[in-house]
């Protein structure tokens, strides 16, 4: 048999496996006994996409993955934060550069060297990532979010890191938005270590 055709056999073997939309860990293509090389033939030839280490996705399926599955299955233990977090909540009409994901400092750097999505990490230890969080629906997923308070406190937290425009159109859309929680932002803000700039930055209009 030629090289090709058992290159086309290992193809077709990976598409019976897997769901044409979801991405594919090296160990999954390993239980299926394909290894190095085999993964780097099906690469050269254009069948696997290399999403980034460990992780791949079958080309010419009609139904690629979308970025919030990526996101959701790359980093589910992250929350999004910052400019995508403003974004969804209506805070600014700015639409995202990159995923703005709020993860664990002590996590690997290496796990977001990510070609696509763009995907910028905000460092913070990990009793951080533990308050203040919600759910968001992005194209049908269910993604970890920081809630309308947490996420003001994390602009004020990171304001001279951010575009003035966007901070002060940000600090507004919260102040006016009636679905805030002045209790949950002052316990977020206690919890964060930040009681004292929250109040001194927007005490006067709440």
């Amino acid at each position: 048999m030629k090289k090709t055709d058992i290159i086309c056999q290992k193809y077709e073997l990976i598409k019976k496996s897997f769901h044409k939309s979801q991405l594919i860990k090296t160990a999954q293509l390993k239980a299926l006994k394909l290894y190095y090389k085999d993964i780097v033939a099906l690469t050269e030839k254009g069948y696997l996409e290399k999403i980034k280490q460990g992780y791949y996705r079958i080309v010419n399926a009609d139904d690629d993955p979308s970025e919030a599955q990526i996101i959701k299955q790359l980093y589910p233990d992250g929350v999004l934060c910052m400019y995508t977090a403003l974004f969804y909540y209506g805070y600014s009409d700015r639409t995202p550069l990159d995923w703005d994901i709020a993860i664990n400092r002590d996590t690997s750097k290496a796990r977001f060297n990510i070609d696509y999505p763009y995907v910028k990490p905000y460092y913070m230890e990990a009793k951080h990532l533990q308050y203040g969080v919600t759910q968001a629906e992005y194209e049908d997923y269910t993604l970890k979010i920081f809630d309308r308070d947490r996420l003001i406190c994390e602009c004020i937290h990171n304001e001279n890191k951010m575009d003035l425009e966007t901070y002060n159109k940000a600090i507004q859309g919260y102040v006016n938005d009636s679905k805030k929680s002045v209790s949950n932002l002052i316990e977020c803000a206690k919890k964060r270590g930040m009681l004292k700039k929250v109040n001194k930055r927007i005490g006067v209009w709440l």
